[in-house]
């Protein structure tokens, strides 16, 4: 009996996570360096790492928007303006990206491999002297 209920729960996870990764495909583009350096600059760019990683480098002319903040700062983000996501790898842009699209937004794009994949100009936030 305990061997079909944990049969049932394995399965029923299953199914979740291709739902969620049909989902994923559907709502968010992934785009390739090359892809995402053309559009980037017309886009809103979003850093969804942490403040600490931010600072490390990120990419010119982008915003830290953590995902643990997205919710409370979606006012920082338009809806008619295409969402241009990056992370570390990937993996917490895919997901700010099913946030946004329940909140309404509809171009969602993200970096694949996320910023350790990135061969383009960074910017590092210099720490003070003091």
């Amino acid at each position: 009996m305990e061997l079909w209920i944990l049969l049932v729960l394995l399965v029923g996870l299953i199914l979740y996570s291709v739902f969620r990764y049909l989902k994923q495909r559907k709502v968010l583009k992934t785009l390739t360096e090359d892809q995402f350096r053309e559009g980037y600059r017309k886009a809103q760019l979003i850093d969804v790492r942490e403040p600490k990683e931010f600072e490390g480098g990120h990419i010119l002319g982008a915003r830290n928007i953590p995902l643990t903040q997205m919710k409370q700062r979606l006012i920082e983000l338009r809806k008619d303006k295409p969402v241009y996501l990056y992370c570390q790898s990937g993996a917490r842009s895919a997901r700010a990206a099913m946030l946004l699209n329940k909140k309404g937004y509809q171009d969602l794009n993200h970096l694949q491999g996320g910023f350790k994949k990135w061969n383009g100009k960074i910017k590092k936030v210099e720490k003070s002297q003091y």
